[in-house]
């Protein structure tokens, strides 16, 4: 494989050698002239055919530096030379990166041709626009996905997130997102894939090449057998693409990530390696500065938005986990899905009640979706109120105002249940991606009473109050038809 091309610069370029290997972490001491600064990549020139990059992370004294390793350093022995590039990790960016699979370093790992050799470059390591510079809008971001449209409405030029345990639906929730918003979205899209796993990462290629929507988008991977050092830098590898399309190309950007917790970890085990002594529950005492740094860094500027979606994974379901906590208090969303919601078959398993918008406001959504919202959230709560109740003693306890409640509760949770076009293929059940009118105007007739009479299962996982209709009348009809 042809060696990687770095920033260099080459009055600044040394040689040193290899002094002790822990892992992903690599010293190396330098006998004459200065120390490579923090952050220069440096080179290992093993007998390997891929070259090992590594990057300076701190100086121990005067001839001496550590530095975190982007691939496997097995077979890495004492005395082996080092060459200092002089700059940073510099990867590809612009127009020929479209449709491919890239890694930390920015080879192309999806079989396809060598990048052109005139592809721009931009170093991983860049600083967050000037606050001065930097925009907000209040435009929504319609997504086709009901309970996201209704209750927790995404901003153009925002930060979601989506927090859950395992197996709740956040990497097909994030599929279905990328499906939905390329298609009727004018912009670029990168996705990071931080710590995945391997079959996660084919699927999620396969889709994209199958559904054509590949061609305007770059995918980055760190995945979950590569060293601690590739997974902390893949999402920064991703942010330097969007920002070369945001600040040069002027377009925007939808930058999705699956997923941050593994960012965090990552940076727990190189903290380890390190030798740092750890913070809270054994995350890494540079916590907050690391998840700042990435987070501050999605911004947009004036004519180009970044519209970040990112996947966080809550270790043991516990929401008061530090790297949870931490990541959420730098989002404008907090989508929240529930082991519950998910045991009862509700998917996509966002808890309505746990999950919030800042752009669920009157002033920027409108009168009619603020109400209907607030209506919903709260006929959805007074139903979690009466559960136990209703488990202990049976619904016909309930006074009647409760028992109108609890039969409307349950059928807009029927209602809020959606197919996606990404199971489709698991389940035969044909996706629908529903307007944000229709979302408002099926929810509305529920709490008005429309749907009083059906039958609860022919809200359940259906697209529209139409497609409800049908189903309804079509049951009725089979009912008739069998007396």
């Amino acid at each position: 494989m042809p060696e990687p091309d770095l920033t260099t610069d080459p009055a600044q370029q040394s040689v040193g050698v290899v002094h002790a290997v822990r892992g992903a972490v690599v010293d190396v001491v330098f006998d004459s002239g200065k120390l490579p600064a923090i952050n220069t990549a440096l080179i290992v020139e093993w007998d390997r055919p891929t070259p090992l990059i590594i990057e300076v992370h701190s100086h121990l004294d005067l001839t001496r530096l550590r530095a975190v390793a982007f691939q496997s350093t097995a077979g890495l022995a004492r005395g082996v030379s080092v060459r200092a590039t002089g700059g940073a990790v510099a990867v590809p960016v612009g127009t020929p990166v479209l449709g491919r699979l890239l890694d930390v370093v920015g080879n192309p790992k999806d079989d396809g041709p060598a990048l052109p050799d005139d592809t721009p470059r931009r170093s991983i390591h860049a600083h967050a626009p000037a606050l001065r510079n930097q925009t907000r809008t209040t435009d929504v971001f319609e997504t086709g996905i009901k309970v996201i449209d209704l209750l927790t409405p995404l901003a153009q030029g925002g930060k979601a997130a989506m927090f859950g345990g395992a197996g709740v639906g956040k990497t097909v929730l994030v599929m279905e997102l990328i499906r939905a918003m390329v298609e009727k979205y004018e912009g670029i899209s990168v996705f990071a894939g931080v710590g995945e796993r391997s079959r996660e990462g084919h699927e999620l290629l396969t889709e994209m090449r199958d559904s054509g929507v590949l061609e305007r988008t770059v995918m980055v991977y760190g995945q979950m057998n590569e060293p601690p050092g590739a997974r902390w830098r893949a999402p920064l590898t991703a942010l330097t693409i969007s920002e070369y399309f945001r600040d040069q190309k002027h377009q925007n950007v939808l930058l999705l990530m699956d997923n941050v917790f593994r960012f965090v970890q990552a940076g727990a085990e190189v903290s380890s390696l390190l030798g740092r002594l750890p913070s809270r529950v054994g995350y890494q005492p540079t916590l907050a500065t690391e998840v700042a740094g990435l987070q501050e860094r999605i911004a947009s500027v004036a004519g180009s938005a970044v519209t970040a979606i990112q996947a966080v994974y809550v270790p043991a379901d516990d929401f008061t986990d530090p790297a949870v906590t931490t990541i959420s208090s730098h989002m404008d969303c907090v989508i929240v899905l529930s082991r519950a919601q998910a045991a009862e078959g509700f998917y996509p398993a966002i808890d309505p009640l746990a999950s919030s918008s800042m752009l669920l406001d009157p002033l920027v959504v409108g009168d009619l979706h603020y109400k209907t919202a607030e209506d919903v959230r709260q006929a959805l709560a007074r139903f979690r109120e009466l559960t136990d109740i209703i488990s202990l003693l049976g619904v016909e306890e309930l006074g009647a105002e409760d028992r109108l409640i609890v039969k409307r509760a349950r059928r807009l949770q029927r209602f809020l249940t959606q197919p996606f076009m990404v199971t489709e293929a698991f389940t035969g059940t044909p996706g629908a991606s529903v307007p944000l009118s229709q979302t408002l105007s099926g929810c509305r007739a529920i709490l008005n009473g429309v749907a009083d009479n059906w039958s609860e299962s022919s809200l359940y996982m259906v697209g529209t109050l139409e497609d409800a209709r049908r189903k309804e009348a079509a049951a009725a009809a089979a009912k008739e038809a069998a007396a």
